[in-house]
């Protein structure tokens, strides 16, 4: 629904203009490395509010160099992506749910508020003019990725009176290079991902730029990712960019799927959410938002009480976890049986590909 008590840019605004030399569409990339034809581009200012939207043939932005989203961070960006289904039709999943997100994202950046259902509207468009670059696979998406920068063109700690909102599309294919392997995590507290009272739970690039120093002092360690850990009773929060999932029996005998609560420090995924929902729908099993530590996790490993272990996310779904090295010592995780990860990428992969009926897909 459209909030009219938002000033905000309108899809019936939009302006169009198509590229004169589209690009040949290869067969099979790397995530996020070749890009479609066109970019949606909404500007902002203080004086004279929301431009409208234009749709236009991808390109280069131009940037004064005192941008405030160069000097300051002041930006953030969205994940979604765009399914061709079974029966050949487009479909975006839960993009709602990320509208939502990079609305709450805004207003932590000190960015404009905007029209969620108009945005969803104007990505609607750019993905029907760029349908033919939906891939016709089962492992292969359109990945969208909104973004808004502040572009304040002066110095200064301050709320930018100018901005830019851009939407851009890459194809998709496989996010890890393990070939549906468990990953492997290093887990050391010294790194922190995310703190009470900070921007974790906004997708933020601030959030992510800081993470590389940590994942490729994992790679040493024979790693791909990092568990961010939090605290002084090392809380479990994160794997790499992903939420994480325990499926264990939990100290009272119970069978528990657990994942950190959303308490400010743990960014509230679609994947994340999607899980929760379809788990519970299942009940077969507690299902539960709850703080997890390395303690209580290395105690359940010795224990033999875990099941499985995975992280969840746009770009990766549904990712197991096999081994963490924790302390000096290689923790293997049992991931072989894969109950419960193969059955909601299953769940999961039907609904984005129409073959499940779910008011959860929004067709292009």
């Amino acid at each position: 629904m459209a909030d009219s008590s938002i000033s905000s840019f309108k899809a019936a605004d939009l302006v169009v203009q198509l590229s004169p030399a589209p690009k040949s569409k290869p067969a099979e990339v790397d995530f996020g490395s070749v890009f479609t034809d066109h970019m949606l581009t909404v500007e902002w200012s203080l004086t004279e509010g929301w431009q409208a939207p234009l749709i236009r043939p991808f390109g280069n932005l131009s940037l004064h160099p005192a941008c405030s989203s160069l000097h300051y961070g002041i930006q953030l960006f969205e994940g979604l992506k765009v399914y061709r289904g079974d029966d050949g039709r487009l479909r975006l999943f839960r993009p709602t749910l990320n509208m939502k997100r990079m609305a709450s994202s805004a207003k932590r950046a000190c960015l404009p508020a905007f029209d969620q259902s108009e945005l969803l509207e104007c990505i609607r468009r750019l993905v029907e003019i760029e349908q033919d670059w939906v891939p016709h696979s089962n492992s292969a998406s359109l990945y969208i990725r909104p973004t808004f920068i502040g572009t304040e063109p002066s110095l200064g700690v301050k709320k930018p009176a100018r901005a830019l909102l851009y939407v851009i599309l890459c194809q998709a294919g496989s996010y890890f290079d393990t070939k549906n392997e468990a990953v492997s995590l290093w887990a050391d507290p010294k790194y922190t991902r995310a703190w009470k009272g900070g921007s974790g739970d906004c997708k933020m690039g601030g959030n992510y730029g800081c993470s590389l120093f940590a994942q490729y002092e994992a790679e040493d360690y024979g790693c791909q990712q990092v568990l961010w850990l939090y605290g002084d009773d090392q809380q479990i929060t994160e794997a790499g960019t992903m939420n994480i999932f325990l499926h264990w029996i939990n100290e009272d005998g119970e069978e528990e799927l657990a994942t950190p609560p959303l308490d400010g420090i743990i960014l509230p995924g679609v994947t994340r959410q999607s899980i929760l929902d379809i788990t519970r729908e299942w009940n077969e099993f507690l299902v539960s938002e709850r703080y997890l530590t390395m303690a209580q996790l290395c105690s359940a490993l010795r224990q033999q009480r875990v099941r499985e272990m995975f992280g969840s996310g746009t770009a990766a779904m549904i990712c197991p976890i096999g081994h963490i090295f924790y302390q000096g010592e290689n923790l293997h995780v049992p991931c072989q049986d894969q109950q419960i990860t193969s059955r909601l990428a299953k769940e999961l992969t039907d609904i984005q590909r129409g073959r499940t009926p779910s008011d959860w897909t929004y067709l292009v």
